[in-house]
């Protein structure tokens, strides 16, 4: 039973990773088609370089849909932890990904504020840019929430990476918008506001991307959970009434799963099968505390 309730669990999660990316790829595929006809015929640089970023959403799409499938994989002969990481890796991919168009905006922004500054005229929008805009913050705050939901819904870091993905090319399409919209209706100074706006969001993506690589990283380096959560799975196995001095806990995170390694205390004329039962009820606790696919492994010692 707990063998098909961990595959049903499995193959829910990897469906739902599925359906979300291919929704959120297909919006991205036709933004940045509308977004590139947008910025040529409306002569909008801005319009232009929102259009990569949903390029990059796009391809970032792909590396989910590749990676979501390998991280799904059960454990094997050659990955006895399974293939979670593979999850955390494509996190962090999408987080560079993030941080490197957020930093391409944040220079393209800053070479046409200097450009202006030293007397060049910027080049003014057209109206249809300025929709184009508008269309693809409509269109990525939703895919932003809907997409969100599911990677709560499934507990996926790396479905949540790309739902912040999404964000990202809304806050880039405002900031689009805001330096169209100047541009069309203040005249020539006002065309500065298009790349300035760009910088401010640049920062804001950048952030966003920070605050994503930081905990792959912690993970691929084998951190351990919080101390809140070790102290929780502590207070779990002294639930236990023959248990006693747990010590050597050692706790890190495989994907999406936990996994918890500790060494507990029973009495030494316990049968096998009595210790065994105590460390299932044990395991079931940490499994309610941290989700039914964590990795639990309890060493029994007789007590001093």
């Amino acid at each position: 039973y707990s063998l098909l309730t961990t595959h049903y669990i499995m193959d829910h999660r990897e469906r739902e990773s599925y359906r979300v990316t291919l929704v959120g790829s297909a919006g991205n595929l036709l933004l940045l088609v509308f977004k590139f006809v947008a910025g040529v015929l409306g002569h909008s640089a801005a319009m232009i370089a929102d259009a990569v970023h949903s390029l990059s959403d796009f391809i970032t799409d792909i590396i989910v849909i590749l990676f979501v499938r390998i991280g799904a994989k059960p454990s094997d002969e050659t990955h006895d932890w399974g293939h979670g990481k593979f999850e955390t890796l494509a996190t962090a991919i999408i987080a560079l990904a993030l941080m490197a168009v957020g930093a391409g905006i944040f220079y393209s922004g800053a070479v046409k504020i200097w450009s202006w500054a030293h007397g060049a005229v910027l080049e003014a929008p057209g109206y249809i840019a300025l929709a184009a805009a508008l269309v693809s913050i409509a269109v990525k705050e939703w895919l932003f929430r809907y997409t969100m939901r599911t990677a709560r819904r499934i507990d996926s870091a790396v479905i949540a990476a790309n739902a912040w993905h999404h964000r990202s090319d809304a806050l880039s399409s405002i900031g689009a918008t805001v330096g169209i919209a100047g541009a069309i209706f203040f005249g020539v100074r006002g065309r500065v506001l298009d790349p300035l706006a760009a910088v401010v969001v640049s920062v804001f993506i950048i952030k966003v991307a920070y605050e994503l690589i930081r905990p792959s990283i912690d993970e691929l380096l084998e951190r351990s959970l919080p101390d809140e959560v070790e102290a929780q799975i502590l207070q779990a196995i002294m639930e236990e009434p023959v248990v006693s001095q747990p010590h050597n806990l050692r706790t890190r995170r495989v994907g999406s799963r936990a996994a918890v390694d500790v060494h507990v205390r029973m009495p030494a004329d316990m049968t096998v099968a009595a210790s065994h039962e105590a460390t299932r009820r044990i395991e079931r606790r940490i499994r309610g505390l941290l989700g039914e696919n964590t990795y639990v492994s309890i060493h029994v010692e007789p007590v001093k």
